[in-house]
């Protein structure tokens, strides 16, 4: 293994300090970035927003090979890139040739690497927690005898901290003067999950956690019980993660105010995923598997039903690999584009020069340069015909028998719930009423109201 130079100690959740060979590049200079390679944002604005990127497929598919090759791709156009891993496979460190530990360590030129443990990322909320507690002594001290490295990981922890730690790399949740603040910045974050289905929690979160917010509110101002604990926990959580700025209460600020910003935090996060610049994700299969290529359609629905879109997909190729497959998979997955990427033997220390004057590594690298910069890829989820009083879902990957639709509040809404996901979707005000029919044309459900 080649020596590996760390960069920061502090966990990813905490606010790290400032440390020059964490930060960012801006787009305006990359001079190391490789002839042809384009830029990841497509965005036009002033708001450099760093871009995660994500694989789904059926475990096994090559998910992790898939990732470790964006990652060496986008640090090799001169991106400022963290690959960021959730899971004790040691596969990436064979790959990159690079001992990979709980801090970020520098592995090449532009490329960062990390491994999320859940032990360790639970301790900062719970010390962020007992120091406002110090401050605002509401528990009398009881919150700061709680001894953090007693405690274990429960299941859904994993999900929940690593969306927190995403957030803090990516800055989901973060307006753009927060963005312009945040000390430990990167282009690219590639996210490598614990499973495919971990990852689908991780980009449902926040759209999710609206609705279960709304509910709690709801309690808080209309019972007994909330407005007498409301306040206090508002207060509590409101001073130790800073959600709507430091000194809230002293500045006067009410309640109503931090649910408010508690929402507006939430809501950023969710249209995130749903803007290619901010959020990019791939299908990886085995093509020469029925049961991967049926899986990865699958979760291309799941995606959908998560809030988010896919952005293309990946294949491993093999020697029986020809035009005629391509062109196969290419149809399977029409309109998204699609491209083999080299499969890797693990015997010796990869050559990653080598491996990107690779034909079939140019083309999965020309696809993740294309994504960068083309959403018409992208099938819109949901179409609204008012004349047909119709709505068009994208269901890719299901089939009518497996999707339930429910109507609540007068028949202004649908509630989609499909691949383990629910999603509620609004209708306008011309197609409002109660569903009249459903049938399924090209991977579509439409759903005709009356």
């Amino acid at each position: 293994m080649k020596m590996c130079w760390l960069i920061s100690s502090q966990h990813l959740l905490a606010n790290p300090p400032p440390n020059p060979n964490l930060v960012r590049r801006t787009r305006k200079s990359h001079p190391r970035r490789k002839a042809g390679a384009l830029p990841i944002s497509a965005s036009t604005s002033d708001d450099e927003s760093t871009t995660l990127v994500t694989f789904l497929g059926k475990g096994g598919s090559g998910k992790t090979t898939s990732a470790v090759l964006a990652a060496q791709h986008y640090a090799m156009a001169g991106l400022s890139t963290c690959l960021v891993l959730h899971a004790q496979d040691p596969t990436a460190d064979f790959l990159l040739n690079c001992k990979i530990g709980t801090s970020p360590i520098l592995c090449n030129n532009n490329l960062s690497v990390v491994r999320l443990q859940t032990t360790q990322m639970l301790l900062e909320p719970l010390n962020r927690l007992k120091e406002a507690d110090a401050r605002l002594n509401m528990t009398q001290g009881v919150l700061g005898g709680v001894v953090g490295e007693e405690l274990g990981v429960l299941p859904g922890m994993d999900s929940i901290f690593s969306a927190f730690a995403l957030s803090r790399l990516v800055g989901l949740f973060d307006n753009v003067a927060q963005r312009n603040n945040r000390k430990q910045n990167f282009d690219v974050i590639i996210y490598d999950g614990i499973s495919s289905e971990e990852t689908l929690r991780v980009m449902g979160a926040s759209s999710k956690a609206r609705l279960y917010l709304k509910y709690l509110r709801n309690m808080a101002e209309k019972t007994d019980l909330g407005r007498l604990a409301g306040p206090s926990l508002l207060r509590l959580v409101d001073e130790a993660l800073s959600i709507s700025g430091r000194g809230t209460f002293h500045n006067g600020n009410l309640s109503a105010q931090i649910w408010d910003a508690m929402n507006m935090m939430l809501e950023r996060g969710s249209s995130a995923f749903t803007e290619p610049h901010k959020f990019r994700c791939f299908l990886v299969m085995d093509p020469k598997s029925p049961i991967s290529v049926s899986s990865a359609l699958r979760y291309w629905g799941c995606t959908v039903q998560a809030g988010a879109q896919v952005a293309g997909a990946f294949g491993i190729a093999s020697p029986s690999s020809n035009e005629e497959s391509v062109e196969r998979m290419r149809k399977n997955f029409s309109p998204l584009p699609f491209a083999y990427i080299p499969h890797l033997f693990m015997d010796d220390p990869l050559d990653w020069n080598a491996i990107t004057l690779n034909m079939v590594s140019k083309d999965a690298q020309d696809l993740l340069s294309l994504a960068a910069n083309h959403s018409s890829c992208m099938l819109s989820p949901v179409k609204f015909d008012v004349a047909k009083k119709s709505v068009t879902l994208l269901m890719p990957g299901f089939d009518k028998s497996e999707i339930k639709l429910y109507q609540y509040r007068g028949g202004s809404e649908l509630l989609v719930e499909a691949g383990d996901q629910r999603r509620v979707i609004g209708l306008p005000t011309e197609i409002q009423g109660k569903v009249g029919g459903a049938k399924f044309i090209d991977r579509s459900l439409i759903v005709t109201m009356r």
